[in-house]
């Protein structure tokens, strides 16, 4: 195969552009219809010295046309133009093509000649599942290949399994659930790194997760109304990222912009609302980012807290399983089809570390539901919440009416906290009272007093 670079480029992304890739990489709404378009196949006539010619151009995330018929026995010229806003590149089968092209590039690809069908697709990870792939029909050859994207996956998947029954190893230890205190000050300067990290997320199973700071979720930030945070993103990845603190009050097209490999952003913002908020990678497809888990929450505190004992911090997710070390399953995702429903990141992780606290003491969890695709009924069996805020408000306070309350009720991207206490000692679940999904990873326990664990695996 021989490429030709063409020098000139393409120098105009426009917004639209950009902000038809963000809606497709949040909602997929464009992976998943399957839906033709005038210019979903396309033929290729012979061109002088017997070469075919086709232009094809990548967006994010899609490429058009999605197929082109060809003569059998000949060489094809694809004429490829990147008018997304990431890098793409473009294989034939997955492994010979192009290098990546940066947005705007140009290049001339020739592939070929074929005796059958075949097909070409980006190899930046989830862009072929999401849409970006292109049918190569051979004319009297063997029936074209469907695109890719969507639809229902195979059985026999290959994709990793998390044992319900199984134990973390002896030296495994849990992510510490502790809201870290607020910085003193008004001005948080932080770094996050976004980076591809081996990480296990369920006894004996690791994913290629994707995360800012190697932790799925990403570090708790925290700060009051007012304060200013400074945010430098650095990509230290192999592939595009972005950041979008839910927080934040800025333009889409600057600070949530995706950054390539080894560029770096400062995404500055000053809260002026409280609450419990999301913040997540937003680079197409924005879905497969946040599933596999570039997402943490940012902790504004409203003016007056009641004093307590202390504060947790939970972040409800789903866990979407590729294979054993890949990555997490774009297709899954985009079906709802999830393998595990986590606290932190872990499944059943504090079943197996154990949150110790103090009966007839106060306490306050907050509770941000990540998703990205299912709901959060947070309880705690054994007892009762007595103040609740959600979404910026409070729906109850201690008052002579006396109510109480039984869950969080979240949906993704929507967060809160519950204030209680414990009134006596002894072992506490907490769940989301989704029932199908306890089983499912999202189990947890408050071990209050000095109590025995062992009972129920925990360390």
């Amino acid at each position: 195969m021989d490429i030709k670079r063409n020098g000139d480029g393409w120098w105009v992304i426009t917004f639209v552009i950009g902000m038809t890739a963000l809606i497709v990489g949040i909602v997929g709404v464009a992976i998943a219809s399957g839906k033709s378009s005038s210019t979903s196949a396309a033929s290729v006539g012979a061109a002088a010295g017997g070469v075919a010619e086709a232009d094809v151009t990548l967006a994010d995330i899609s490429v058009s046309p999605k197929m082109i018929q060809v003569p059998a026995g000949q060489e094809i010229t694809l004429h490829i133009a990147n008018t997304g806003a990431m890098e793409h590149d473009f294989k034939v089968q997955g492994t010979a093509g192009t290098g990546m092209m940066k947005p705007g590039e140009k290049v001339d690809l020739v592939i070929g000649p074929f005796t059958a069908d075949t097909e070409v697709w980006c190899t930046v990870p989830g862009h072929k599942a999401a849409g970006m792939s292109m049918a190569v029909h051979v004319l009297g050859g063997t029936a074209a290949p469907a695109p890719s994207g969507g639809g229902t996956p195979a059985a026999d998947s290959g994709n990793a399994v998390i044992d319900a029954a199984a134990m973390p190893s002896a030296d495994w230890k849990g992510r510490d659930p502790v809201l870290a205190a607020k910085e003193s000050g008004t001005l948080h300067e932080i770094t996050l790194d976004a980076t591809e990290k081996l990480i296990e997320v369920g006894p004996g199973v690791t994913q290629m997760m994707w995360t800012f700071n190697d932790m799925v979720p990403g570090p708790t930030l925290h700060g009051k109304i007012g304060d200013t945070f400074k945010v430098t993103v650095n990509n230290k990845g192999e592939m595009g990222h972005s950041i979008d603190f839910h927080a934040s009050k800025v333009a889409w097209s600057d600070e949530m912009r995706t950054i390539l490999p080894g560029e770096s952003l400062v995404y500055e913002f000053t809260a002026d609302f409280a609450g419990a908020w999301m913040y997540h990678c937003g680079t197409a497809p924005a879905l497969h980012h946040i599933g596999n888990g570039m997402y943490g929450a940012i902790i504004i505190d409203p003016p007056t807290l009641a004093p307590v004992e202390e504060e947790f911090m939970i972040v409800q997710s789903e866990l979407y399983l590729g294979p054993e070390g890949q990555p997490g399953d774009l297709t899954k995702m985009i079906n709802e089809d999830f393998d595990a429903v986590v606290f932190n990141g872990y499944f059943n992780q504090y079943k197996f570390a154990p949150i110790r606290v103090e009966a007839e003491k106060r306490y306050r969890i907050w509770v941000v539901n990540d998703g990205p695709n299912e709901n959060s009924a947070f309880h705690i069996v054994g007892t009762i919440f007595d103040t609740v805020f959600k979404e910026g408000a409070y729906t109850l306070q201690p008052d002579d009416t006396h109510g109480g309350s039984q869950v969080l009720d979240l949906q993704p991207a929507q967060g809160g906290f519950v204030e209680f206490t414990f009134s006596e000692d002894g072992l506490y679940l907490f769940v989301t009272h989704k029932f199908a999904n306890v089983g499912k990873g999202a189990l947890g326990v408050f071990a209050v007093g000095d109590v025995d664990t062992s009972a129920i695996g925990g360390h």
